[in-house]
């Protein structure tokens, strides 16, 4: 009588390996996903199938002028026309190089301190980007010094002008606003007092009342002779508004550090700016940074709000140029480009923090 010989192993069915698997397991597992998926996929099929015949298909993207537009698709040469005024706005076309290279400068000190490198060289790269990177941009875009022509604000526009707005915005905000969340916790009634005053002030105020106020009521505050531009009274305002923002995220991470390590650097006998210093604020910061990528991507979105005082940013570039006879029908191209560039900005910035939370091994995970 022959041995009993087990069979040869057969493949798995193929409904349970590779994409069949996969569409079972997440889109056709029950009688109710698979109604949702048809029903998903019936609205993506009629409606993003002609957006992308509009946008790409049937689009033209280079051309003379409107008349080289087709008029069942999109029309990209209004972008490819007008793309030196949506950067620069009314910069001078024969120094654009200036600013260009202030942006070359921006992206040295951001991209860099997440490639191998030496921490020592990460470190001045991060000093430069708060100190040297701002001074050498302002000297660059305004003119002035070293024999390079001035050209006024109200010259600046474009998405030169958003970065400007954002990065300072950005830059002044965060030591504001941690000094704030210091004072706020103080032992000392009238610091805390003061510090919650001015918190509680600009959060109860919309940013569009506080840039009206900036542009049309400072002026009236400062003594004879003493004057601002319309962009810098614009960036106080913003600086003020997100610092308070800034102060209540730092705040929330402050209350996160355990007491302990308030005794332990007591207990060092460490002062207090040392104590702050050298052990809770790396603490809370670090615990804080998906708060502060937050409000940063907000101050970012809210730079569009100068356009009601007369500065056209990037998307006030845009409509600007939209109401022009000559270009009429693209408004629909303008605000996807527009969109599209604060989609790009805000995903890298959001990126960034996470890369900073890796980086810093701030998930804490058990």
């Amino acid at each position: 009588m022959a041995a009993h010989q087990p069979l040869p192993s057969q493949p798995a069915p193929v409904t349970q390996r590779g994409i069949f698997r996969w569409l079972h397991e997440n889109l056709f597992s029950t009688w109710f996903n698979s109604l949702v998926t048809l029903i998903v996929g019936y609205f993506l099929v009629t409606t993003l199938v002609p957006m992308i015949d509009w946008a790409f298909f049937s689009a033209v993207f280079v051309g003379a002028g409107a008349d080289a537009c087709n008029p069942d698709g999109a029309c990209w040469v209004f972008i490819e026309q007008r793309f030196g005024f949506f950067i620069y706005g009314f910069y001078p076309q024969e120094l654009r190089w200036r600013p260009t290279l202030a942006f070359v400068l921006f992206a040295l000190a951001v991209v860099p301190p997440f490639l191998p490198s030496p921490p020592r060289l990460r470190r001045w790269i991060g000093i430069f980007g708060l100190t040297g990177l701002p001074i050498g941009a302002y000297i660059l875009i305004a003119g002035g010094f070293f024999g390079l022509e001035p050209v006024r604000t109200s010259q600046w526009g474009g998405l030169m002008l958003t970065l400007i707005l954002s990065y300072v915005g950005i830059i002044a905000a965060l030591p504001i606003g941690v000094v704030l969340a210091l004072g706020r916790r103080s032992e000392m009634p009238v610091i805390r007092g003061i510090c919650v005053i001015f918190i509680e002030f600009w959060r109860s105020v919309p940013l569009i009342t506080i840039l009206f106020m900036a542009s049309v009521m400072l002026p009236l505050f400062l003594p004879d002779g003493v004057s601002f531009d319309k962009l810098m009274r614009a960036l106080v305002g913003i600086v003020f508004f997100q610092a308070a923002y800034m102060a209540e995220v730092v705040r929330g991470g402050l209350q996160a550090i355990p007491k302990g390590q308030y005794e332990a650097a007591e207990a060092l006998g460490l002062g207090y700016w040392r104590r702050m210093r050298l052990i809770i604020l790396p603490q809370a910061l670090k615990i804080v940074i998906p708060g502060i990528a937050n409000t940063v991507i907000s101050l970012f979105k809210d730079t569009t709000l100068v356009l009601i005082i007369g500065l056209f940013d990037l998307l006030g570039a845009v409509k600007s140029t939209i109401s022009d006879p000559a270009w009429d029908n693209v408004m629909a191209e303008g605000y996807l480009f527009v969109a599209f560039c604060f989609w790009v900005f805000c995903f890298g910035m959001s990126r960034y923090s996470h890369g900073i939370e890796k980086k810093l091994d701030t998930g804490h995970a058990k």
